[in-house]
């Protein structure tokens, strides 16, 4: 009878194992998509569906009749080491390297830790502190938040995209002052500022038409005298604005010649 109980024990100890093994690669699996693909709401109810499925399994397992209580099964620690346990690695996948004194109290714990146990003693007693009639009136606050929310969400793409377009045009998009007065001001100069930019110079008697200098153009020793526009003597290439050497000779030879007070 022991023993038959004994191997009960093992297979639904084996059976609990395996269960747990695949919750385990199933939020391994989840977790990555969430860290490297991109899921929809449906693919992230799907694996949701998928989990709350193999923990139903682990429940329903738990609770069969073959099952022995697991309640009734104490475990004690007859070997405590601090020194590395390779057996327990592995059979942990390296989460456990040692089986010590300091991790004991937490791997072989019955009921939630302390901090856990105090946050669900005052959120009980903040649940009990509000009022039936207080807690009604939340309550249906929430659902009528929620409901609007799912109108809106509820409501066709198609009647969200025309109100939108009528919007848009209905919504006048420039300003007709605007642009008369820039059509004027390009067209006409009008609304333009008529002050001179600074470094201006003011026409003074040579560009109004009064009496103006002569040019005088000398080429090949022979002085020749032109009237206004007449041809003037091209500069030589690479001294842009630079008067030849030769020129100026010729300038000085002739400027008595030229001259009207020198005659």
């Amino acid at each position: 009878m022991q023993q038959r109980e004994e191997k009960q024990l093992e297979a639904s100890v084996d059976s609990l194992v395996s269960r747990v093994a695949h919750v385990k690669n199933a939020l391994h699996s989840f977790i990555y998509k969430l860290e490297n693909e991109y899921l929809t709401w449906p693919s992230v109810l799907d694996n949701f569906a998928l989990l709350s499925g193999q923990l139903n399994t682990i429940n329903k397992l738990l609770k069969n009749e073959k099952t022995p209580s697991f309640r009734n099964q104490v475990i004690i620690p007859l070997l405590l080491s601090p020194d590395r346990d390779e057996d327990l690695a592995k059979l942990t996948e390296q989460r456990v390297p040692v089986f010590s004194h300091e991790i004991v109290p937490d791997y072989l714990r019955t009921k939630p830790d302390p901090e856990v146990e105090e946050q669900e003693k005052q959120l009980s007693a903040e649940s009990a502190r509000i009022g039936p009639e207080v807690a009604q009136k939340q309550i249906q606050t929430l659902n009528k938040l929620c409901s609007n929310l799912l109108e809106k969400l509820n409501n066709p793409r198609d009647d969200r995209d025309g109100e939108s377009a009528a919007m848009r045009q209905n919504k006048q998009s420039f300003n007709p002052a605007d642009t008369i007065a820039l059509v004027g001001a390009v067209a006409f100069g009008k609304g333009l500022s008529k002050c001179r930019p600074p470094g201006t110079v003011a026409p003074g008697p040579m560009m109004s038409g009064g009496p103006t200098l002569q040019q005088v153009t000398i080429g090949g020793g022979s002085g020749q005298q032109t009237g206004m526009g007449g041809p003037v003597a091209p500069q030589q290439q690479g001294q842009p604005g630079k008067m030849p050497s030769n020129i100026k000779t010729n300038i000085k030879s002739a400027s008595g010649s030229l001259h009207p007070y020198n005659r």
